[in-house]
């Protein structure tokens, strides 16, 4: 006779485990996602035990769902602070992803599909003239050790279209200039191929000729410690962070009127795709978005015929 499954085994903090360790071997997820993940799932499960002093997970309801969505909205950080619509649907998106992965392995809880994500807040989508690109990209000043530097990573960051995570990661070894094109492995771990224009290009050759080191990273700080060779040079490697740093210092130095970040460079080169004739798929593929849906945002601010409708029909 089979020993029967015990109870401990279907506790919540052993099911969390498991569903990580599921999303990270089988769905192949990044190492951000599953710490963001584990964030979201560990939040819940606190403030089930907490609040009804329970760690089993097929006694879930769609009331206590109800409480915890309160718990959300109503959570104040440090600094008293509440999250946003978004953030909230990240906590929600997690729940739900996990309750999914236990009806897939067939142990009893709440149906996903009961759970409803919080209404998202409205959005609008911020990006540059071409003219407003041009000034911010000519900011740097090239006499300066970092301007050449500074300068590169902008041209970059527009001609490629690129998220900041994945230009962090970039490699000096993975560029090539001949073709004007690399590959890397981008949101959900899927593979693309990234483009650079004839001018961002010239840039790079510039800024790698003017390296005398031999570290890895393709983006470095130009002072601080020197690299440890045995790490090609990661101690040395710009962080997401410091990019976001460089986009805003020189926005400042632009006067630009809106807040700039990587992300609006982003918005700003599939904008300029698309007013130029790009078409819709094209654009998806070159920003890697799994879904049309998502590049969608971009087509009501991009078709130049949309407001000669306009004036001619509407007097």
């Amino acid at each position: 006779m089979a020993k029967q499954k015990s109870t401990e085994d279907l506790s919540l903090k052993k099911l969390i485990h498991r569903y990580l360790t599921w999303i990270e071997i089988e769905k192949n997820y990044s190492k951000y996602t599953l710490e963001k993940y584990a964030h979201y799932l560990a939040t819940f499960r606190e403030w089930l035990a907490k609040h009804y002093q329970q760690e089993y997970i097929e006694r879930l309801t769609p009331e206590i769902v109800r409480h915890y969505r309160i718990y959300l909205s109503r959570h104040e950080d440090q600094f008293g602070r509440t999250m946003s619509m978004a953030t909230q649907s990240y906590y929600i998106i997690g729940l739900r992803s996990f309750l999914r992965y236990l009806a897939r392995k067939g142990i009893k809880s709440l149906a996903p599909e009961k759970i409803d994500l919080p209404k998202a807040e409205s959005r609008s989508l911020k990006f540059l003239s071409r003219g407003q690109v041009e000034r911010l990209l000519t900011m740097p000043n090239l006499e300066k050790p970092d301007g050449l530097r500074d300068r590169t990573v902008l041209e970059v960051l527009f001609s490629t279209g690129l998220r900041v995570s994945e230009m962090a990661k970039l490699d000096r070894d993975k560029i090539d200039l001949k073709q004007r094109e690399f590959g890397i492995i981008g949101k959900g771990r899927r593979p693309r191929v990234v483009f650079l224009t004839q001018r961002a290009a010239d840039w790079l050759a510039r800024w790698l000729r003017s390296r005398e080191d031999a570290n890895k990273p393709l983006w470095i700080r130009i002072a601080g410690k020197k690299a440890d060779p045995t790490t090609g040079g990661e101690k040395m490697r710009l962080t997401v962070r410091s990019i976001q740093r460089i986009v805003e210092k020189y926005r400042l130095m632009a006067g630009l009127p809106l807040k700039v970040s990587p992300h609006t460079l982003r918005h700003s080169m599939a904008t300029n795709l698309l007013q130029n004739g790009a078409d819709l798929r094209s654009v998806q593929e070159i920003l890697g978005h799994k879904n049309v849906a998502t590049t969608q945002i971009y087509t009501h601010v991009t078709n130049p015929q949309l407001k000669q409708i306009h004036d001619k029909f509407l007097k």
